[in-house]
């Protein structure tokens, strides 16, 4: 199976209105609730598409107890540590006439040293039951070890699984100097650690620390993949026409696409990116994220592909 990661999991709540009255009064019905963070969402693409994946997680207190109950009544596979912090939330408010989403996320609380090492144990433990590909995304909560994405990579290099690391600042750096198999960084998190607006650079710095491959989203401008074995070379995919919707899922989209790609063991510029592009396009569709609206064959059809070679 799959495993996904999440070790900063959230109660996602999601609220829509028609326009948000900023420093006003905004009356909303109650918002949908569901057990998130990033990994959960990637777990829920690959469930609905009927893929093998369980879902990992450090959950705590009232919150905690929502999110298992949520997730039993999805049906996703999962494997909660339970750990003495309460389970943070994330509020999104959708406005359905501009387009736009606000979040607030709450910050995730310390884990205990033994908390850690019960997550560790239960991440070996999973990958020595059967694991596929090891996909751990999202923030770390406060206080936690640097090197524990790192330590995802090294330990799923041992047993010859590949890895997909979707985090941002030193953490994402930290991944690639482990030579985790595919980093995901939108083009912000590309830029806030490389230094560089360039998207072809940033990758080549990944690249160069020793990831071997990065998909690097650029909003209208698409989904581009950057392989080591041809560090020059991008090969991108967009849609022609930008969509209108909710965001917060499009990347954890790309992370599923990408993980069910190496779980089959399939091409990445041929098969893997165009797949990826077409979820991503597809998340934005929907109310929440982790599910792809039904439309995405239709916008893997349209999709504008291109490549090059950096002079």
């Amino acid at each position: 199976m799959i495993l996904t990661i999440t070790p900063n999991p959230a109660v996602d709540e999601t609220y829509g209105l028609q326009a948000l009255d900023v420093g006003g009064s905004n009356r909303v019905d109650a918002p949908h609730r569901r057990a998130g963070g990033k990994g959960l969402n990637v777990a829920r693409v690959l469930h609905s598409q009927g893929l093998p994946v369980i879902a990992l997680a450090p959950v705590g207190g009232a919150n905690g107890r929502v999110f298992a109950r949520e997730l039993e009544a999805a049906g996703v596979a999962h494997s909660l540590v339970h750990v003495a912090p309460e389970t943070r939330r994330s509020m999104a408010v959708v406005e359905h006439g501009t387009g736009r989403t606000t979040v607030l996320n709450e910050r995730g609380g310390a884990l205990s040293d033994a908390e850690w090492d019960s997550l560790r144990a239960q991440i070996i433990a999973l990958l020595d039951q059967g694991a596929t590909v090891l996909a751990a995304s999202g923030s770390l909560p406060e206080g936690a070890d640097e090197d524990f994405y790192p330590w995802c990579v090294r330990e799923a290099a041992r047993r010859r699984i590949p890895s997909i690391i979707d985090t941002s600042g030193p953490a994402l750096l930290a991944a690639a100097r482990a030579g985790a198999t595919v980093l995901k960084p939108n083009h912000h998190e590309l830029a806030e650690i490389t230094g560089t607006d360039s998207l072809q650079t940033g990758a080549a710095i990944l690249l160069a620390a020793g990831a071997k491959h990065v998909y690097a989203s650029a909003g209208e401008e698409g989904l581009f993949h950057f392989g080591a074995h041809s560090p020059t070379r991008w090969n991108a995919a967009r849609l022609p026409e930008p969509l209108v919707g909710n965001p917060t899922g499009a990347g954890d989209s790309v992370v599923a696409a990408i993980a069910a790609g190496l779980h089959l063991g399939e091409d990445h510029a041929t098969v893997i990116l165009p797949r990826a592009a077409a979820w991503s396009a597809s998340a934005v569709l929907m109310p929440t994220a982790g599910e792809l609206h039904p439309s995405h064959p239709e916008l893997a059809r349209a999709l504008v592909l291109s490549s090059s070679t950096a002079p």
